[in-house]
C-alpha cells in the first residue's frame, strides 16, 4: 500500500486535536450554524447532488452509448471514483469544521488556492445555472393557459397563414428560438436584452436570496419541499408515461444493452464525467455542508446512501423521460404513416379506412399493379420507429423542446406542462443553495467580508452581483453564452480541483492521520476499500479522464449551434466556428479556476522565502543591549 507523506511542518498547530475539537464543537453551539436534524441535512445534500443533469444528461449518455451498456461503466465509475470522493469531502469537512478554504489552508497554507479554485467555479456555475430557473419559470408561466402557447404556430399579421420561420420549424422548436430566447444567429450579435426573461431572471435571483438570506438555517427549511417534489413529479410522470401508447417502446429501447460500446473509450469517458458532475463535487458546497455536522456523524454512511439515491435518481429519471419520449416517437411514427396513407388514398381515390398500417404494404402493392406510372410518381415519406427514437437530444433541448411538444400531445396537457417544470425548477433550485454555499463560506474564510455585516447584507451583495453579470444571459445572444459557460467553467477546473483534494488529503495531510481521524469520529478506521480507492484508484482515474478530455478537446474544432432561419438547411441548426475573442473567454473560464491552485502555491512560496531573508537580516542586523532587569533585547 501506498505510504508516501510529503513534509508539513506545523500543521499539528494548524488544526484542532480530537479533544480541542469536542471542546471547539461545545463553544460554537451557539455561534456556528448547525442543522435542526439530520434528514435536514441529507436532503439539502441530496438536493445539491441531484441536479438538472440527472434528468436531461443521463438519458441523453445512455441512448448515446448503447443503453443498458452505459449502466455498467456508469455504476462501475460511481463506485470507484464517486463514492470515495464523496465520503472524503464529507470527513475532511466534518473533521476541520470549515468551508472549502478553511479545510484546504489548515491542511497546508499553500493549499489555499484549491479552495479558491473551488469558490471561482461555484460562482460561475450558478450564473448560468439560475438563469436556466428563469427560463424554467418563463415557461411554467406560460403553462396556464389552453392550449399552451407552443401547441401551434402563431398565423401572420394578416391572418392568411402561419408565419415563415414557425412554418418551416415547429411550434415548440418557433416557441423556444423566438419567443423565449429572439435568439441572434450569432455570439458576436449581442442584441438587445428580452426583457420578459430579464423579469424571470429577477424572480429566480430573488426567490434563491429568500431561501439562502440565513444560510443553511432557511435553505435547511426549503429542502424539505424541493428535494422531495421532484420525486413524487418522476412518479406521477411515470404512472401517466406507461399508460401512453409506445411508453414501452420507449424504455426498451433506453434499456436494450448495445455491449460493444463497452469497448469505444469514450463511453467510459463520458460514464466517469457523468459520475462527476452528477455528485457535485469539488464545489466546495459539500465539504461546508458537512462542516456544519455533530463531530461524531457518521460521514461514511451518508456517503453511500447519498451516492445509492444519487445513481438510482439517474436511472429512475431516464425511465420517466423515455417513457415520455417512446410516447412521442410513437405519435410521430403514427403520424408520418398517416401521411403516406393519405398520399396513396388521394392518388387512387381510395375509400376512407380502406388502408391501415396493418395492410398499407399490400394496398402499396396492389396499387402499383393497377397504376405503375402512377404509383412511381407518388412520394412517401421513410416511417422509422427507430429512428424517431433514436432522435436524442440532451440539455435544453430535452427539457424546452423534445419533452414540450410530448406534453401537447397529451390529455390536459398545462397540467402536465406545470408538473414537469415546478420539477424542473425544484431540482435547479436545491442545486443552486450548494452553489451560494460554495461561495459565501469561503468568502467569509478569507476574510474579504467584515465579520460585522448581517448574513442577510452578504448573501444579497453575491445575488445583486451575480444577477447584474448574468444580463448577458437574456441577451438574443444569450443561449449560446450560456452553452458557452457550460462547457467551460465546469468541466477541466472541477477535474483538477478535485485531483488536487484527493492528493492533498492522502500525501499532505497524510492518509494514516485521516483514518484517524475517521476512526475518532465514526468509531472505526476505513476499510480496504476506501484505502484502496483513495490511494491509487481514484487519483488514476481523475487522471486518466482529465488527460482524455484534455486530448479531445484541443483535437476538435470548437463549434456551436446556431439558429438561422436563412440556413439552407434549416430547421436544423447550423454548426459554427467561434469568432477569435471567445478563445480568450474560454481561457478565463476553464484557466482562472484551475490556474488559481498553482498561481496561489507559487505566491505563498515567493512570499516565505522573502519573509525568511528578511527575517535573518534582522537577526544580523539586531544589537544586543542590557535592559535594566538584566534581560537582553535587540534593536535593529
Amino acid at each position: 500500500m501506498v505510504k508516501l507523506q510529503l513534509p508539513n511542518p506545523g500543521l499539528e498547530d494548524r488544526i484542532p486535536s480530537h479533544t480541542e475539537l469536542e471542546v471547539l464543537e461545545k463553544e460554537e453551539a451557539d455561534s456556528r450554524p448547525k442543522w435542526d436534524n439530520k434528514a435536514q441535512y441529507m436532503l439539502t445534500c441530496v438536493g445539491f447532488c441531484v441536479g438538472l443533469g440527472n434528468v436531461w444528461r443521463f438519458p441523453y449518455l445512455c441512448q448515446s452509448h448503447g443503453g443498458g451498456a452505459f449502466m455498467i461503466p456508469f455504476l462501475i465509475l460511481l463506485i470507484l471514483e464517486g463514492i470515495p470522493l464523496l465520503h472524503l469531502e464529507f470527513a475532511i469537512g466534518q473533521r476541520l469544521r470549515k468551508g472549502s478554504v478553511g479545510v484546504w489552508s489548515s491542511i497546508h497554507p499553500t493549499l489555499k488556492g484549491v479552495g479558491i479554485a473551488a469558490m471561482f467555479v461555484s460562482f460561475l456555475v450558478g450564473l448560468y445555472y439560475n438563469t436556466i430557473i428563469a427560463w424554467v419559470m418563463w415557461y411554467f408561466f406560460n403553462s396556464f393557459q389552453e392550449p399552451l402557447p407552443w401547441s401551434s404556430c402563431p398565423v401572420t399579421d394578416n391572418r392568411t397563414g402561419y408565419i415563415e420561420e414557425c412554418a418551416k420549424s415547429s411550434p415548440v422548436d418557433y416557441f423556444w428560438y423566438r419567443e423565449t430566447l429572439n435568439t441572434s444567429t450569432s455570439i458576436a450579435d449581442s442584441g438587445s436584452i428580452q426583457w420578459w426573461l430579464l423579469l424571470c431572471l429577477t424572480c429566480a435571483w430573488g426567490v434563491l436570496y429568500v431561501c439562502t438570506i440565513r444560510g443553511i438555517e432557511t435553505t435547511g427549511k426549503a429542502v424539505y419541499v424541493t428535494s422531495t417534489l421532484p420525486y413524487l413529479v418522476l412518479t406521477i410522470f411515470l404512472i401517466r408515461g406507461l399508460t401512453l401508447k409506445g411508453s414501452v417502446n420507449g424504455i426498451v429501447y433506453l434499456f436494450t444493452p448495445n455491449v460493444t460500446e463497452l469497448a469505444n473509450p469514450v463511453t467510459w469517458l463520458d460514464a466517469g464525467a457523468q459520475v462527476f458532475y452528477s455528485f457535485s463535487l469539488a464545489f466546495g458546497g459539500l465539504i461546508s455542508f458537512s462542516s456544519y455536522n455533530s463531530v461524531h456523524n457518521n460521514c461514511e454512511k451518508d456517503a453511500v446512501i447519498i451516492s445509492v439515491i444519487n445513481g438510482f435518481t439517474s436511472v429512475y429519471a431516464a425511465t420517466v423521460i423515455y417513457s415520455i419520449i417512446g410516447f412521442r416517437a410513437t405519435e410521430r411514427y403514427d403520424d408520418c404513416f398517416d401521411r403516406n396513407i393519405l398520399t396513396l388514398m388521394n392518388a387512387f381515390d381510395l375509400p376512407e379506412g380502406n388502408v391501415t398500417q396493418d395492410n398499407f404494404e399490400q394496398m402499396q402493392q396492389l396499387c402499383n399493379m393497377t397504376d405503375p406510372t402512377l404509383f412511381a410518381s407518388l412520394k412517401f415519406e421513410t416511417c422509422d420507429l427507430k429512428t424517431f427514437l433514436n432522435d436524442g437530444v440532451e440539455g435544453t433541448g430535452l427539457a424546452f423542446i423534445v419533452f414540450t411538444e410530448a406534453i401537447t400531445k397529451m390529455p390536459v396537457s398545462p397540467l402536465w406542462s406545470i408538473l414537469f417544470f415546478i420539477m424542473l425548477f425544484c431540482l435547479g433550485l436545491s442545486s443552486m443553495f450548494g452553489n451560494m454555499e460554495g461561495v459565501l463560506v469561503p468568502l467569509q474564510d478569507l476574510n474579504v467580508i467584515p465579520p460585522k455585516w448581517p448574513k442577510e447584507l452578504v448573501t444579497g451583495l453575491i445575488c445583486a452581483g451575480s444577477y447584474l453579470i448574468a444580463f448577458i444571459f437574456v441577451l438574443a445572444s444569450g443561449n449560446y453564452w450560456l452553452s458557452l459557460f457550460d462547457s467551460f467553467a465546469g468541466s477541466i477546473p472541477l477535474l483538477i480541483i478535485a485531483f488536487c483534494e484527493m492528493f492533498s488529503v492522502v500525501y499532505i495531510y497524510g492518509i494514516d492521520r485521516f483514518n484517524k481521524d475517521i476512526e475518532f469520529m465514526i468509531g472505526h478506521k476505513p476499510n480496504i476499500f476506501w484505502q484502496v480507492t483513495w490511494r491509487v484508484i481514484s487519483p488514476l482515474i481523475m487522471l486518466v479522464i482529465f488527460f482524455f478530455y484534455f486530448v479531445v478537446k484541443v483535437n476538435e474544432e470548437l463549434l456551436y449551434s446556431v439558429w438561422d432561419p436563412s440556413y439552407e438547411e434549416f430547421p436544423k441548426t447550423q454548426k459554427v466556428g467561434y469568432p477569435n475573442w471567445v478563445y480568450a473567454i474560454i481561457v478565463i473560464l476553464a484557466g482562472v479556476p484551475s490556474l488559481v491552485i498553482p498561481a496561489f502555491a507559487i505566491y505563498k512560496a515567493i512570499r516565505n522565502c522573502c519573509q525568511k531573508k528578511k527575517d535573518r537580516t534582522g537577526l544580523i542586523g539586531a544589537t544586543s543591549e542590557t535592559s535594566i532587569n538584566g534581560n537582553l533585547k535587540n534593536s535593529a
